[in-house]
């Protein structure tokens, strides 16, 4: 196995965008600084949350080389690499910019609906020409497909590179047997800040989070309270969070996340189709939820 930590809070940064749909890479430089300086453990790049599928391989190549510089070596920092065209993420891990990138986030293949020999031949394919760990990443409820507990762990039996998996399949259970029967050194994160806590609780790893945009010291706070075993302290700080990140989702991600953002003053309230921005009530709803947090609103740039 790597000598990758990924214990703790990794962030899925946004892209943020100006009011003409570009990639606004001052907000972008902001939003690494804040992350660095706020507790964060390692972040990732061009996942879910940062709206990849909308972005040009282009701006995907600039945005990663753009990290990279702004970011300086300070965190570790993870790629997101994933489709659901094996062949062409094979040829995208051959020829892409890795300079100072130690991971990539590969997402289950959407829409084509594999079994699960099918998810492992294609993990198995990536693996075999990966110049980083990579870290499997389940979350059903996007790609229409599950992978199994015993996939996972035949994955990471047999592939030395792959490292982790990012799971965010809600099932606890299936959490549980892959933590219960893992090899050394294979982690087990949340992709789902809602079940942070009882993940870290089970032996988990940690979580890769979409509040910790937002929030990265209060809620890298709550991740290593839990870590250390200090439970009643994280669980405490965890409940603090809950109605914060049912909002975030209330109209989509990053639509909840990029509305806090923007009234905290780092980035335009902008997305790009076919997402839009949150509505007004959650809108409001967010910003009572600042107040409450006692975040600092500021008029949005």
């Amino acid at each position: 196995m790597s000598t990758i930590n990924l214990k703790g809070m990794g962030v899925a940064l946004i892209t943020p965008f100006k009011k003409d749909k570009s990639v606004d890479f001052d907000a972008l430089g902001r939003l690494v600084d804040y992350q660095a300086d706020g507790g964060v453990d390692y972040l990732i790049a061009l996942g879910t949350t940062a709206e990849t599928p909308t972005l040009t391989r282009d701006e995907r190549t600039e945005i990663v080389r753009f990290i990279v510089e702004r970011n300086n070596n300070r965190l570790p920092l993870i790629v997101g690499v994933g489709g659901n065209n094996t062949a062409e993420i094979v040829h995208e891990l051959k020829v892409s910019y890795f300079s100072n990138i130690a991971g990539v986030l590969s997402v289950t293949p959407y829409y084509n609906k594999p079994s699960q020999e099918g998810l492992f031949q294609h993990y198995r394919a990536l693996s075999e020409v990966s110049p980083r760990p990579i870290i499997l990443y389940n979350v059903p409820g996007r790609t229409g497909v599950n992978m199994e507990a015993e996939t996972t762990l035949r994955l990471a039996r047999s592939c030395t590179n792959i490292v982790a998996i990012k799971e965010a399949s809600g099932k606890i259970e299936q959490i549980r047997q892959i933590i219960a029967d893992r090899p050394e050194g294979f982690s087990v994160i949340s992709g789902d800040d809602g079940m942070a806590f009882d993940l870290i609780k089970a032996g988990g790893e940690g979580v890769i989070s979409v509040l910790g945009n937002a929030l990265p010291g209060e809620f890298s706070e709550m991740v290593h309270h839990a870590l250390a075993g200090n439970f009643e302290a994280a669980e405490t700080e965890n409940k603090r969070f809950t109605e914060t990140i049912r909002l975030l989702f209330k109209d989509g991600n990053p639509a909840g996340v990029k509305c806090m953002l923007s009234e905290m003053g780092y980035i335009e309230n902008e997305l790009r189709l076919p997402l839009v921005a949150a509505g007004d009530e959650t809108k409001q709803q967010i910003i009572e939820e600042l107040k409450r947090l006692k975040v600092q609103i500021t008029a949005s740039r």
